[in-house]
């Protein structure tokens, strides 16, 4: 059973704010939560229903406090629209300056905002084996709820930090691409493999001071009448470029 101040305390995670206050985030469904089992990461406490308990309960280590709750409970402390199954209370792991990785491809991403977005882009990355995103510090939070349902569990694989990324840029001497329109056809550009990927945010693309730094300018070629593409679609079509090109598929 919960207690009211556990409700209120998981109810409260779905705001920046107090995610950031308490250093814990919220992890839901099955599939998301079994993944935390195997992983290193701090579980707080889980609260499930009790179907999910008798059969995963024997994976949950002996430190970790499990709650036993009604589908009533479940309502309520769900922050999806179809609640399912299980929820975890995580606490958020200690954070570290970002050190830029000199091997692979490192995905920046400038002022992404949806959180969607951003959580199809660390799943993308974990498909193609990247394991290194750096976010602006004016991105989306990578612990905002839609976000990890939208990576499906590869938040685990993939180390997502914030910086300054003018800072990071300045001091790195890897090629640096960018998504740019008016850049050259990512067909008929050489694609290094160790590297960094520039993505801009949705509308505006990539800003003026991180565009600077950039020395490599690329874009999807436009075949049809389309504005733009999803920053998340054009992460993905960009990535398996690089893919092709650096891992000989």
């Amino acid at each position: 059973m919960l207690s009211k101040a556990r409700i209120k305390l998981i109810q409260s995670l779905s705001m920046k704010k107090y995610r950031s206050e308490l250093k814990l985030f919220v992890v839901e469904g099955k599939k998301q939560v079994a993944e935390l089992l195997t992983s290193e990461v701090n579980i707080a406490f889980i609260a499930g229903l009790s179907d999910w308990v008798k059969h995963h309960g024997h994976l949950i280590k002996s430190n970790t406090e499990i709650l036993e709750i009604t589908s009533d409970e479940l309502k309520k402390i769900s922050l999806l629209n179809a609640p399912q199954e299980v929820v975890a209370v995580v606490k958020m792991p200690e954070e570290k300056p970002v050190v830029l990785a000199e091997r692979g491809l490192t995905l920046m991403l400038d002022n992404i905002q949806d959180p969607g977005n951003l959580g199809t882009i660390i799943r993308t990355a974990d498909w193609y084996g990247i394991k290194q995103i750096i976010c602006s510090e004016d991105c989306v939070d990578v612990y905002n709820p839609k976000t990890l349902q939208a990576t499906m569990g590869s938040f685990l694989r993939v180390n997502v930090s914030y910086a300054e990324l003018t800072s990071i840029l300045s001091t790195s001497s890897l090629p640096i691409y960018g998504a740019m329109l008016n850049g050259k056809s990512i067909y008929q550009t050489q694609l290094l493999p160790n590297a960094i990927l520039i993505i801009g945010n949705e509308g505006k693309g990539i800003s003026a001071q991180v565009q600077s730094f950039i020395n490599s300018p690329i874009t999807i070629p436009r075949i049809g009448e389309a504005e733009s593409l999803n920053a998340a679609i054009a992460a993905a079509i960009l990535c398996d470029n690089f893919s092709r090109q650096t891992c000989n598929l």
